[in-house]
């Protein structure tokens, strides 16, 4: 086969998929789920962010980097880009899933043709890798739903071939080769860092075999490895803190709450192996192995008469099962279990089974030989027709008939979707995946729109400030979703509190119905956070005692106020106050828990610098300095700080912790004991100082 058959067999490949998709998109009833429209809002904040969609604009780089607190953003500022052109609803978002899989089945048919040798028979093969991936039902479901897992495979998939590229004994090497490998396992991981599972195994390999070649792959190793460290330090280093708590909540918490088989239990190494079968389809797979199998008869009865002189790449092949098995065993080890995980290693999987699939059209031209002109490729098709149906049966299942959810009636009842209406949060209790606090906020936000959902409900705690300080609330009757039981307490005090009346009632066409509920006009609101605010922030004063208010009453107003609006009077007041008395405490304290929240260390670590000054005495302002220091990535200035901290606070157990911590994080190893022997004393005075908030306000 030529080069401009196979690009063109390439190309139809992807507009049918694409034909396909779009099918799908126009049947399904389209309202985002909890992951899918939390995926779609990201991008959505994403796009404003660059200004090309409306309602935002250019604020800078740490503006930027703070839309992406617990996942890489690049996905995100592709998607959102995509939605300048397409279109913000979900099903003209989805375009940018159709480009994701063109970089699939490029890199798919790209280290496809790496394998095998003549080239016009690899062409060949490359075309039949490239078919089975847009036949896989799992990647075709990716298509159509709007998570990050299909662009994870694309990178996931190109960052391998590349590397792989690279690492190739006979023709790797280049320093081309090296920058490509380098950019793409970079791209992968500003996807998601779940990247790592698959990429950290095939890393270790090439970085190992590296070291034995000589010293030029020791420098292109070096250099590539600079590039990855250099192109994730920006995020990184802004994220770090959430990206650890988020990747703990999502992997370890989420494992233990939906039960899944724990890492080192027979279940657990077979659960990814039992999903297989249903994800790439029982042609695919059968007819696969049982090709592999007739490859491996026909080559120990020296039978391989190919067409071409063709010959399989010993050590492409190598590379591609050993990323392959090691990736497989790396993603057993993580806790959280979903079929969806082993998306980025089903690329490399179809692959190999379409070795399989190659190795029957072989063995039928060797069979017959005078109808090899057609008789191959006709069995190719009819296996390709067989394969579509469990990939059609299983998207079918997906497809639901369009009903007419109350989503966009609410939120325009509310004033969303509207760019000339005011701010609002509207607190969401039910949570269903036909309606939740994340598709609230996406469709309130098209558009330009301002209106974002938040839920309350998940304690008995919620509702008072929500009878307090909450303008709009959403109730459910009959299937609240996926809440705990305080939440039907929350509703219960909304409905009778005579705080709020309600505004419209919106059937739900499979029974019950969401009611929209407004604070009336004359309902009296209780002090403001802004107003409370300043004496929250001074309470850090009294160290971990001042934390905890701050901290519960800053998540809770987080849902009552989801644009924040509390933020900038405040920061407009704190710094009148200093204009007027430069050494006001309240004021700085303000200020310093301002930059905490919105994620600016180096700004808060000034604030705590002055009042270390105004209050020689105290030890926490020292103590926050060196931990917003050690946050920002400068361990070595909140050593400094906490080394210079405790010749006024002798042996401070929260300083002497820090001091000793920060070292070792700043490269002195060799006081990791000193760390280790000095955390239990800080945990014991963090607790003594909670016990007596305690005690005190019983």
């Amino acid at each position: 086969m030529g080069a401009g058959p196979f690009r063109v067999g390439l190309i139809l490949i992807w507009l049918f998929a694409t034909a396909a998709d779009r099918l799908w998109w126009g049947h399904h009833a389209g309202l985002p789920s909890w992951d899918q429209a939390d995926y779609l809002n990201s991008a959505l904040d994403h796009g404003r962010a660059l200004g090309v969609l409306a309602g935002g604009g250019w604020q800078g780089w740490n503006a930027l980097l703070d839309l992406s607190p617990k996942i890489p953003p690049l996905a995100s500022l592709v998607n959102g880009t995509v939605m300048a052109v397409a279109g913000d609803a979900p099903s003209e978002a989805a375009w940018t899933l159709s480009l994701w899989n063109a970089l699939l089945l490029i890199s798919t048919a790209g280290w496809a043709l790496q394998l095998l040798r003549p080239r016009a028979t690899a062409r060949g093969f490359a075309l039949v890798a490239a078919a089975a991936v847009a036949l896989a039902p799992m990647l075709l479901e990716l298509r159509t739903d709007y998570v990050l897992e299909l662009p994870l495979a694309a990178l996931v998939s190109l960052a391998l071939w590349r590397l792989g590229s690279w690492w190739s004994p006979g023709s790797g090497g280049r320093w081309w080769q090296a920058f490509l490998a380098a950019l793409a396992v970079t791209l992968s991981l500003l996807v998601k860092q779940s990247a790592l599972l698959v990429l950290l195994p095939a890393l270790a390999w090439s970085l190992v075999a590296a070291q034995r070649i000589g010293q030029g792959r020791r420098l292109q190793a070096l250099a590539g490895l600079m590039l990855v460290l250099i192109s994730m330090f920006p995020w990184l280093r802004h994220n770090w803190i959430t990206t650890l708590g988020g990747t703990n909540r999502a992997v370890i918490e989420s494992a233990a709450r939906e039960g899944d088989p724990g890492v080192f239990s027979l279940s657990g190494w077979f659960w990814y192996l039992r999903q297989v079968p249903l994800q790439i389809g029982s042609a695919l797979l059968w007819i696969g192995l049982s090709g592999l199998v007739l490859l491996i008869v026909m080559r120990v009865r020296g039978k391989m008469a190919t067409l071409s002189n063709q010959q399989d790449r010993g050590e492409t092949w190598t590379w591609l099962l050993g990323t392959l098995v090691l990736g497989w065993i790396v993603t057993n080890l993580s806790p959280n279990k979903d079929a969806r995980y082993i998306a980025p290693l089903l690329p490399s999987l179809l692959i190999v089974l379409s070795r399989g699939w190659w190795q029957w059209g072989l063995w039928i031209h060797q069979r017959w030989p005078e109808r090899s002109a057609w008789l191959p490729g006709l069995a190719l098709t009819a296996g390709t027709l067989v394969a579509i149906a469990p990939a059609w049966t299983a998207q079918f299942a997906r497809l639901q008939p369009k009903d007419r959810n109350p989503l966009r009636a609410i939120v325009a009842r509310a004033g969303g979707a509207d760019p000339a209406a005011d701010e609002t949060t509207l607190i969401v209790v039910p949570s269903t995946p036909d309606l939740n606090q994340h598709n609230v906020s996406y469709y309130g936000r098209r558009n330009g729109g301002r209106l974002v959902g938040r839920q309350l409900g998940g304690s008995r705690d919620h509702i008072q400030p929500v009878l307090d300080h909450a303008s709009w609330v959403l109730l459910a009757e009959g299937d609240q979703g996926s809440v705990r039981k305080s939440a039907r307490s929350l509703d219960q005090a909304v409905r009778e509190s005579g705080v709020f009346e309600e505004v419209e009632v919106f059937p739900r066409s499979k029974g019950g119905s969401y009611s929209l509920w407004k604070r009336r006009s004359d309902a009296a609101s209780p002090i403001g956070f802004e107003q409370r605010f300043p004496a929250l922030a001074t309470g850090l004063a009294e160290g971990p005692a001042g934390l905890d208010p701050v901290f519960s009453s800053v998540a809770i107003e987080h849902m009552l106020d989801g644009h924040f609006g509390y933020r900038t009077p405040l920061r407009r007041e704190a710094l009148e106050q200093l204009r007027q008395d430069p050494s006001d405490v309240s004021a700085r304290w303000t200020l310093a828990l301002l930059a905490v929240l919105t994620n600016r260390p180096a700004e808060a670590a000034h604030h705590f610098e002055l009042l270390e000054n105004s209050l020689p005495d105290n030890p926490w302002p020292s103590a926050y300095r060196s931990v917003v220091l050690l946050a920002g990535w400068n361990p070595w200035s909140a050593a400094s700080v906490a080394s210079a901290a405790l010749g006024r606070h002798k042996r401070h157990p929260i300083l002497v912790s820090m001091e000793s911590l920060s070292a070792v994080l700043g490269g002195a190893v060799w006081r990791v004991p000193e760390a280790v022997q000095s955390l239990p004393a800080a945990v014991s005075t963090v607790e003594r100082s909670l016990n007596s908030q305690v005690k005190g306000s019983s």
